[in-house]
């Protein structure tokens, strides 16, 4: 079936010097006035309407645009690097001839003063020069017209081999208050998604009875370009051969937007940055791909105390002078309450302290846990009578030794 070539800027309303912008807003204004769902029941808006989405599909893609501005038509099949090749040649929508040697063109034969001959291929398809038709066992030859003209027109010229595609991944943050994360727990949380769209479960399109009425159920159309005519994929149908229409609720993509609660199990002991895979909660795959997976992104939050470094908890206990120099036990805080560190004789201020197992359970090794690590901060009294000053004299007496002699040693 012979169609015309189709003039998308016209359909959108924009100069052929459009800005992908200008693109845009046209196909938005007029989206709005034909759409369906605003002319139930119109069937000449929802011709229109689908005439706006195949040209904004076309458009909208600088690809596909480039193609088009080339040859003066879009298909799918065709190469882009063999289309800059046709427009170098002098072919396209403003050559004067098809480009190729010889002067093979579409049109009847030039006069004699002209170069070359030529030759009106009228529709002819040209996978039958290259494969077996009608039932034939033919060997498809190498070099020459195939080489040539299989990359242009996409081998047979069918419809595109659109196998499922799988679903993008999704990645969420998830803040995580430090109990949580030590404890374990559940976060609920909103999350937006594509979704396979409930109406044309994902195909993108609607099918009514009958046929294609671009290409008669062939799932060809011929097009013209430059001079030449030759078959290409039914942009209706896509090279189906049936009645199909755009799908009103996803407009043809197969999905829509969905926002949907969400729970995160969160496990005892998960630290921050850890990734948490939640199966099949991507995005929807297209023509019948899988879903894509979501990732929840752990950040735990701090404490006022605890600071916790991997499945180690870190704090500072302040111990009085007398404690320190004596030695001591004194009650400190961890995660599951209180218990008894011992202070060694002399311990100094900023020396760690290891409490083995007091600290978060691992969440990748069972029965595994972490350590408190307790720094020791000595809290130096202010004397505030002369009988405390006096003993405090009185211990510098019996305790003569520099404390910086170590420092001057080293310098």
């Amino acid at each position: 079936m012979v169609t015309a070539t189709k003039d998308y800027y016209a359909t959108l309303g924009v100069k052929k010097s459009a800005a992908a912008e200008d693109i845009r807003k046209a196909f938005r204004k007029l989206a709005r006035k034909y759409h369906p769902d605003v002319n139930p029941g119109d069937k000449g808006a929802e011709e229109k309407f689908k005439a706006l989405s195949e040209a904004n599909d076309v458009l909208s893609d600088a690809k596909k645009r480039k193609i088009y501005d080339q040859l003066g038509f879009y298909s799918d099949n065709i190469d882009p690097a063999t289309a800059d090749a046709y427009a170098r040649a002098g072919g396209g929508t403003g050559g004067d001839s098809s480009g190729f040697p010889g002067g093979f063109s579409g049109g009847h034969p030039r006069s004699a003063g002209n170069q070359g001959a030529n030759f009106d291929f009228g529709g002819f398809d040209f996978s039958d020069l290259f494969e077996g038709g009608g039932g034939r066992n033919r060997k498809a030859s190498s070099g020459g017209f195939k080489d040539i003209f299989s990359g242009m027109f996409g081998g047979r010229g069918g419809a595109a081999d659109e196998g499922p595609e799988p679903g993008s991944d999704l990645e969420y943050q998830v803040n995580v208050p430090f109990w949580t994360a030590i404890r374990g727990g559940v976060m609920r949380l909103n999350i937006t998604r594509r979704d396979v769209c409930a109406t044309c479960h994902g195909t993108g399109y609607l099918e009514s009875p009958g046929k294609c009425p671009e290409c008669g159920g062939t799932g060809q159309v011929t097009q013209t370009g430059g001079r030449m005519k030759f078959n290409v994929t039914c942009p209706r149908c896509h090279g189906t051969g049936k009645n199909i229409s755009t799908c009103a609720t996803c407009h043809g993509e197969g999905t829509v937007e969905k926002t949907e609660p969400l729970e995160v199990r969160i496990k005892a002991g998960t630290r921050d940055g850890q990734r948490i895979r939640i199966p099949g909660k991507g995005n929807a795959g297209s023509h019948g791909g899988p879903t894509g997976d979501l990732y929840a992104i752990i950040r735990t939050g701090d404490h006022p105390i605890f600071h916790r470094e991997g499945d180690d908890i870190h704090l500072t206990v302040p111990v009085s002078v007398s404690e320190a120099a004596l030695g001591a036990k004194v009650e400190v805080p961890t995660i599951d309450g209180r218990t008894m560190l011992k202070i060694p004789p002399g311990t100094q201020s900023g020396q760690k302290l290891r409490l083995r197992e007091k600290g978060v359970p691992s969440a990748t090794k069972d029965g595994a846990r972490g350590d408190e690590i307790v720094e020791i901060k000595t809290a130096v009294p202010m004397p505030r009578d002369e009988r405390s000053k006096e003993i405090l004299r009185e211990l510098a007496k019996l305790n003569p030794e520099d404390p910086r002699a170590e420092l001057w040693k080293n310098v």
